[in-house]
């Protein structure tokens, strides 16, 4: 059997490749080595931004959160087929142990006929009401909710002060995905993929209408700028799901 030199052959390959490309003016193809290290720093990449989310509630447990004062969620809050549900009103706000800045909020909620809600963040604390102090991201049956008929109420509103750009709210019953990014002072609203809002804290056009809503005379409202989530009891049934954050 002949041999050859593996050395001098894929010298020879590698010139011969070269010179093809230098003159048909095409990009050499990467080599097997390059291809793996693409694909070993695009695995390792992604691992590590999936490694950055915590969940909040992944079906199993209410770990995370608190009741008002610092007691135990009450017993209307249910965990049920992997969702948390409020059953019924009387259970209470509840508040995430963990407070956080910059971050990025995942979640699925389900909000029943004529329904209201809300997802609250930069929470001062459990003590309290929390939408004295805390953003609300508002969940509302948009379609058959009575009296609600002001945008700046609808789904993914910043509740009272900005109305959502884009109607992207899915009817009662239906699990509808929401994401809410801070980087602060920027803050932006998702709904079902898409976004529906966009503002600036501290800005002049934030100062006016917060000036013209509900909270103009609460000192402590969007205060803090580290701060916790809370889901609200608004007294109707409301279930959430795949409840995750990441810093930023």
């Amino acid at each position: 059997m002949n041999r050859v030199n593996s050395g001098t052959y894929f010298r020879t390959a590698a010139a011969a490749m070269l010179l093809l490309a230098t003159i048909t003016g095409c990009k050499p193809a990467a080599t097997t080595t390059e291809v793996a290290a693409n694909v070993a720093a695009t695995t390792e990449t992604t691992a590590a931004s999936s490694d950055n989310w915590q969940w909040l509630f992944n079906g199993e447990s209410v770990d995370a959160w608190t009741g008002n004062g610092g007691k135990a969620p009450g017993e209307q809050w249910q965990i049920i087929d992997n969702a948390l549900v409020l059953t019924s009103g009387g259970g209470g706000d509840i508040v995430s142990k963990q407070s956080f800045t910059n971050f990025e909020l995942e979640l699925e909620w389900q909000i029943a006929a004529s329904g209201n809600s809300g997802i609250f963040y930069k929470v001062a604390g459990a003590d309290g009401a929390v939408w004295s102090s805390g953003l609300e991201y508002q969940l509302l049956d948009d379609d058959n909710y009575p009296g609600h008929d002001k945008p700046i109420h609808f789904s993914a509103s910043l509740f009272d002060i900005y109305a959502p750009q884009v109607d992207a709210h899915l009817p009662a019953g239906s699990w509808n995905t929401t994401r809410i990014v801070v980087r602060h002072p920027q803050v932006e609203h998702w709904l079902n993929g898409k976004l529906v809002l966009q503002f600036e804290l501290g800005s002049a056009d934030w100062q006016q209408r917060t000036a013209n809503s509900k909270f103009a005379s609460m000192d402590a409202f969007a205060k803090t700028e580290r701060g916790h989530i809370a889901l609200q009891d608004h007294g109707d049934k409301v279930a959430f799901r795949q409840i995750r954050i990441r810093a930023l």
